[in-house]
């Protein structure tokens, strides 16, 4: 069975470099732990695909950069993801997305860990639904937040020890994706 597809911004997708299995099953799913307090094997993301090229040496491998109210995604799609790669190499940027991914982490040569999506799907949407995506991870990052000190939340004891207590950046980080619905901030995404 297919895990629930995680909502998350981008600014806390980013930060989320720590990656875990919950079994030594070789088959067992990899997750990231998310900074307010849950596990992602899967995660939906909706915002504008601003830039694709194609970074493959010998096949098409294809990059794909989605701004949201709080960041930037990027997502990689190759031969095994033949569907997606062939919407990134088709789709005129700037176009609003909808994408599912596995959160895949690498580490960079300066040490640094950064988190990439790995599409499932890949689908153009119009502006309305990007709206709704905003208002529904605003929702679920708040009731992460909100479950965040409760003692029996075993993935937010987890992020507390990973990435410490960083409640208040992702409060705020909502606050700015719902106001900027109200700023019309669609326009400015699209050209960022």
């Amino acid at each position: 069975m297919r895990e629930v597809a995680q909502r998350a911004f981008a600014d806390e997708f980013n930060d989320a470099s720590y990656s875990f299995r919950e079994s030594d099953d070789d088959r067992a799913p990899v997750y990231v732990l998310l900074p307010t307090g849950t596990k992602a094997n899967r995660v939906f993301v909706v915002g504008t695909l601003t830039e694709t090229e194609d970074v493959g040496s010998d096949e098409e491998y294809w990059q794909g950069r989605i701004v949201g109210p709080t960041g930037t995604f990027f997502t990689y799609a190759g031969q095994y993801q033949p569907e997606a790669a062939g919407m990134l190499r088709e789709t005129e940027p700037p176009a609003f997305v909808a994408i599912v991914g596995k959160p895949r982490t690498y580490d960079t040569d300066d040490g640094n860990t950064n988190v990439s999506l790995r599409p499932e799907h890949l689908t153009i949407v119009d502006e309305a639904a990007r709206h709704r995506w905003v208002i529904e991870t605003a929702e679920r990052t708040l009731d992460r937040l909100e479950a965040f000190d409760d003692p029996n939340n075993e993935y937010a004891q987890m992020a507390r020890e990973q990435y410490g207590d960083m409640v208040v950046k992702y409060q705020e980080a909502t606050i700015r994706a719902l106001e900027g619905l109200d700023d019309d901030g669609d326009e400015s995404e699209l050209t960022r």
